[in-house]
């Protein structure tokens, strides 16, 4: 049987109902949470602007996940789309595997990260010598059914960008050395942010998130009030501050789940699909990434 984990972990998350405007941002992250193969956010804004605390909060505010006790990728014990090589031969030999229950998983990739760190490391000498394959998971090992956060994408490596936004879209990473393939689930949220001021994102590597959000810091007197107020009540008492947001948590993430389990039912009527390749087309977007996103992305609205 499943073992509960805590609930509470050791530093305490800003809780996602309390955050105070920035719609746009959380929108955007809800709507890829409700809809994985919306194929992630690219959120472009201002510094302390609450980015990663907004993320963390919606991370924290979902459901734990079922994984195999024993499995370094998070593998679900039922479902094969996010579960390893290793697992689906364990369960075809029908063994006994534990299961447990994890948070979903948030995954920050730091900016001097190399390949290795990101996709992992084969052992090649041991693999010569003893024939087995030694295989070291990387970050995207972890980040398998979670959210891979990577902050200031526009300074991040090309190559790197095109490895995680390949994982991201696939499902699955590949790591190859000398002859030796191994192969692991990495089906993740990618999402990236950056500050305009720190360099121009390519076109190519924006065309490829689904979604793009931009932030700006709040102009608002009273709203920045309220939001320097929420951020000092919780720097004094953490637990009372998210025990306050509780019940309001509560329910927004059981309107994520239900918005999960409708996605499949709801249908997106013919003349809505003919508007929205209308409008594609009148904006000049190349190719039909952005008819196809923009299709998902109001299903998951409406669900």
């Amino acid at each position: 049987a499943p073992t509960q984990t805590k609930m509470d972990e050791a530093r305490p998350v800003f809780p996602f109902s309390a955050i105070v405007g920035q719609t746009e941002m959380k929108l955007s992250l809800i709507l890829n949470v409700i809809d994985p193969k919306i194929g992630g956010v690219m959120i472009m804004g201002d510094r302390g602007t609450g980015k990663t605390t907004t993320i963390r909060a919606l991370v924290d505010l979902l459901p734990e996940i079922s994984c195999v006790s024993d499995d370094p990728y998070n593998s679900s014990p039922t479902d094969a789309s996010v579960m390893s090589d290793d697992v689906r031969k364990r369960l075809a030999n029908s063994e006994d595997m534990s299961v447990t229950l994890r948070k979903v998983p948030m995954v920050d990739l730091p900016l001097g990260a190399t390949e290795d760190r990101v996709c992992g490391t084969i052992d090649i000498e041991k693999a010569l010598t003893q024939g087995k394959k030694a295989f070291e998971p990387g970050l995207l090992a972890k980040a398998n059914r979670g959210i891979l956060y990577v902050d200031e994408v526009n300074l991040l490596d090309d190559h790197l960008v095109d490895v995680l936004l390949d994982s991201a879209a696939g499902g699955w990473n590949t790591v190859e050395r000398e002859g030796i393939s191994i192969r692991h689930p990495a089906k993740f949220i990618l999402v990236g942010s950056g500050n305009p001021e720190e360099g121009e994102l390519r076109p190519q590597l924006l065309d490829r998130f689904g979604m793009h959000a931009l932030i700006r810091t709040e102009s608002d007197p009273e709203l920045r009030v309220k939001i320097v107020e929420s951020c000092q009540e919780f720097a004094d008492d953490p637990k009372s501050f998210r025990a306050g947001y509780s019940d309001t948590n509560k329910e927004f993430a059981d309107q994520i789940i239900a918005a999960q389990e409708r996605l499949k039912a709801v249908t997106i009527a013919p003349e809505l699909r003919t508007k929205i390749s209308r409008v594609c087309s009148e904006l000049n977007i190349d190719g039909l990434r952005g008819d196809i996103v923009t299709n998902r992305a109001a299903r998951a609205y409406c669900s």
